[in-house]
C-alpha cells in the first residue's frame, strides 16, 4: 500500500473518532454522533476541494525555485 493512501486512511480514521468523540461528548448520543461524524468530513472533503480551486487561481501560486 502506497504511504500517500495509507496515511489518508490514517487520517480518515483519526477525523471520525475525533468527530464522533467531540459530538458525543457534547449530546450523550451515539446515533448523532455517528452521523455528524460521517456527514461532517464529507462535507469537509468538498469543500476543501473547491477551497483548493479557488486557492490555485487567486493565491496559492508560489515563486520558483532557483
Amino acid at each position: 500500500m502506497p504511504a500517500s493512501l495509507l496515511k489518508t486512511l490514517t487520517f480518515a480514521v483519526l477525523h471520525f473518532s475525533v468527530g464522533f468523540g467531540v459530538t458525543y461528548a457534547l449530546t450523550g448520543s451515539v446515533a448523532i454522533a455517528t452521523g455528524v461524524a460521517l456527514i461532517e468530513p464529507s462535507v469537509n472533503t468538498v469543500v476543501f476541494f473547491f477551497h483548493e480551486r479557488i486557492w490555485e487561481r487567486f493565491g496559492g501560486h508560489t515563486a520558483p525555485a532557483g
